[in-house]
């Protein structure tokens, strides 16, 4: 069934940060939305690419070489193996992201953050 999806609509729909949500899936990906508030894990992703884009807020992308924020409207990519640390400033932000099926969300390290099966929206 083809449908369309509201993104301020399905941000409305949950509360929690860290955890992201499906809300589609195209070839062997996923869209997913999150909420960011405060710093994620340091991590990396051995096999997989993700993008990140910010929908409300502004999301600053922790870098070993130097943290790049970027802002609604606006969107990173960060390659397969590049260590990175997503950090919500200023409040809340919101985020749709774009990855692989099989990403797990904390990539190379398992903390309480670390949402196996993510719900669908």
């Amino acid at each position: 069934m083809i449908q369309k999806v509201n993104l301020a609509e399905a941000f409305a729909t949950f509360s929690d940060h860290w955890s992201p949500k499906i809300a589609g899936d195209i070839n062997d990906a996923q869209i997913k939305l999150a909420k960011f508030a405060g710093k994620f894990d340091w991590h990396h992703h051995e096999d997989e690419d993700e993008l990140f884009l910010v929908v409300l807020g502004t999301m600053r992308m922790g870098l070993r070489t130097g943290d790049i924020d970027v802002e609604a409207g606006e969107f990173i990519i960060i390659p397969r193996g590049v260590e990175h640390r997503p950090e919500g400033i200023g409040g809340e932000c919101h985020v749709l992201l774009l990855e692989p099926k099989t990403i797990l969300n904390t990539g190379n390290v398992v903390t309480e953050k670390t949402v196996e099966q993510p719900d669908r929206l």
